[in-house]
């Protein structure tokens, strides 16, 4: 690498941010298990594919609002489980994701295993929350659309919007 060309690495904490394009499934389910359980986002489009490195002020955002949702449902006597922000995919429409929070509500009764949830057999997500601080190269809310998430809460750090 020439040093007097060195690219501009971000400011410390700032989201990181990557477009890969012509990515087949294969190259997709390969690097959703290189990345493991690391604080990155992968979100996948008909052969796009992004990662995304989270900023402190996402994590705060979403770790508030999960804790709301705690809230809200213990207040309501509603059961739930929170699934944070777990992979969902479908090699049959060439998309998957993972929301910044999920949970099942009254689908929960439905799935049919905890560990490997298949959205071809099983229900999506009753609610998905999306911390839009740093915005997606992707249709991420097309990719929710198509994996059939009911209801879908987007904060852009001043205003919340909720779509049925």
């Amino acid at each position: 690498m020439n040093l007097l060309h060195q690219p501009h690495l971000p400011e410390p904490g700032a989201p990181q941010q990557f477009l890969l394009q012509g990515i087949n499934w294969q190259t997709y389910e390969k690097i959703l298990k290189a990345v493991g359980d690391r604080p990155i986002r992968v979100t996948y489009d008909r052969g796009d594919l992004e990662l995304l490195s989270p900023s402190p002020t996402h994590e705060i955002y979403k770790r508030l609002f999960g804790r709301l949702l705690d809230v809200l449902a213990e207040g309501l006597d509603v059961s739930f489980k929170a699934c944070g922000s777990t992979t969902f995919r479908r090699e049959d429409l060439d998309r998957g994701l993972e929301p910044d929070e999920c949970f099942y509500l009254a689908s929960g009764a439905r799935v049919r295993d905890w560990k490997t949830i298949d959205l071809t057999q099983d229900p999506p997500p009753d609610l998905a929350i999306e911390i839009d601080i740093t915005s997606s190269s992707l249709n991420r809310m097309g990719i929710y659309a198509a994996l059939g998430v009911p209801e879908l809460w987007r904060f852009d750090g001043e205003t919340l919007r909720c779509t049925s």
